[in-house]
């Protein structure tokens, strides 16, 4: 035989032998992923069959096998399981809800010192009254055990102050929305960051397997300034973004099957759609891969837990007015707080609530005399609806609830049409519940206008560290080496755990 033949023949042997070995390795991944036989090939397994220079295609298959977001340990035993955060987009005026200050009363319409501004920066310097102080424009007064000061905009959360960690000097280093967002939720004012509940579902996963571990619900009149790379994964896998739901139609846009589509059709299509993506998968090792056979089969799932999630009819009539729903299928801001507990109780790892308008600037549609009353209304009963509604479920101590914006307002008012304040960053007040954070503390102090902390001030890389810490996560620790850096949620600027506000 010509010797030519002989070697196109080894030729032919050797790739009929290799895509032996790459159709023993698809099947293999799909019966331990898929055909209900647990986890076990593992990563020597998948690196034997592969041979010794795959270990990329190795690692990618061995997420698919091991779905990437099953429930992890920490670095440490966890105080809490969960996380609700709920943001109020826009930046809440503090001075009118938790930082109550006479002497800013007092002095309302006089120059500010000019030591508080000298240096400072506000995001609208033609529009603002930098020396003249304006008084808060609410009643406030003592309440509960810890005799926190709230105002009468917050009735409902005034009851339940014994239940909060009030926390008065949040500060943050970026004044305009978008980028203060971005820092609220990522860490950082640039794009590509991965978010807080994105962090958290790839350092811990989430015990949920038919709906996604982090989750985001939306209110008010337009969604938040910055849009979805506020709850982007940056660059972290896609699976670990999270997902906005609806609260009309389907949860998510064209989750619904076509009508003359059955179930045993689409499990078709799904398969072999899934069976592509995984020889794609052995053939590169693309880990985005794996996401998106995950996604399939996540979407898949969601065709009956998500409805069953929106559906609210099995609440009592009771659970929906304690929240203030009046219609149950209506959009809303208490419709949200009531379907963060629903996740909750169905293991969802970290649910984000957006309600917008806070930024009461002055004007004809943002305003502290008519607007700010509007927004506190919307609110106010749902957040404390839903801290008792955890509470007597017994989920409040696996679950911290947090409130508040991307920043505060300034004790100076500003010059248009009508009442307002500007962004300002020095000094802020949000609002923790459960999850081991101490309970009826007022932690921080301001000076005598609310400008700025004058004793435990809390940058918001703190805050995130203490909420990963109650998590069980070291924040130093959870990091991820992106093109030759080292990045984290918390930065590099050695924030600290704050300790003193938790159990």
């Amino acid at each position: 035989m010509p010797i030519d033949n002989t070697m196109a023949m080894r030729r032919r042997g050797s790739r009929m032998n290799a895509q032996r070995e790459n159709d023993v390795l698809l099947e293999q991944t799909r019966r331990h992923f898929f055909g209900g036989c647990g986890i076990g090939l593992g990563t020597l397994g998948l690196a034997s069959l592969m041979g010794a220079g795959s270990a990329a295609q190795s690692v990618a298959a061995e997420n698919v096998i091991r779905n990437p977001q099953q429930p992890k340990p920490g670095h440490f035993p966890a105080k809490a399981k969960n996380v609700i955060f709920l943001f109020m987009a826009g930046g809440p005026s503090q001075l009118e809800l938790y930082d109550y200050k006479p002497k800013l009363a007092e002095l309302s319409g006089q120059p500010i010192p000019e030591s508080y501004v000298a240096g400072k920066r506000f995001a609208f310097m033609g529009s603002s009254h930098r020396n003249n102080l304006l008084g808060p424009k609410r009643t406030f007064r003592r309440h509960g055990n810890s005799g926190a000061w709230v105002s009468d905009l917050l009735p409902h959360t005034a009851g339940m102050v014994d239940e909060m960690c009030i926390v008065k000097t949040c500060r943050t280093e970026l004044f305009n929305h978008a980028p203060a967002k971005l820092f609220m939720n990522t860490g950082s004012g640039q794009f590509g960051r991965p978010s807080m509940g994105s962090w958290i579902t790839y350092g811990i996963g989430s015990e949920c397997d038919n709906l996604p571990g982090f989750v985001v619900l939306q209110s008010g009149p337009r969604g938040p300034r910055g849009g979805a790379v506020l709850w982007g994964s940056g660059i972290l896998p896609t699976t670990f973004q999270g997902v906005p739901l609806r609260n009309t139609g389907d949860p998510i846009l064209n989750l619904s099957p076509p009508e003359d589509v059955n179930d045993e059709q689409q499990r078709k299509v799904v398969d072999a759609v899934r069976d592509l993506n995984l020889k794609r998968l052995v053939a590169t090792g693309d880990e985005e891969i794996a996401t998106r056979i995950s996604a399939y089969e996540m979407a898949y799932r969601m065709q009956s837990s998500a409805p069953e999630l929106m559906d609210t009819s099995s609440e009592t009539a009771e659970t929906l007015k304690s929240y203030g729903i009046a219609n149950p299928g209506e959009a809303s801001f208490a419709r949200n707080c009531l379907l963060a507990r629903r996740l909750v109780e169905r293991g969802v790892r970290f649910i984000q609530l957006y309600h917008t308008n806070w930024d009461h600037h002055g004007g004809s549609t943002e305003n502290l005399e008519q607007h700010l009353p509007e927004v506190c209304r919307e609110i106010d009963q749902p957040c404390a609806a839903l801290v008792k509604d955890l509470r007597e479920r017994g989920l409040l101590d696996d679950t911290i609830v947090i409130w508040g914006g991307e920043f505060g307002r300034t004790p100076m008012g500003e010059v248009r049409e009508s009442t307002g304040r500007n962004h300002h960053i020095d000094a802020f007040t949000m609002w923790m519940a459960g999850g081991g954070f101490r309970p009826g503390i007022v932690y921080g102090e301001t000076d005598e206008f609310g400008f700025g902390a004058v004793e435990n001030p809390v940058h918001v890389h703190d805050l995130h560290a203490t909420i990963l810490h109650q998590l069980g996560l070291d924040h130093d620790r959870l990091s991820v080496r992106f093109q030759g850096l080292d990045f984290r949620l918390t930065g590099v600027e050695s924030p600290h755990v704050v300790h003193e506000i938790l159990s």
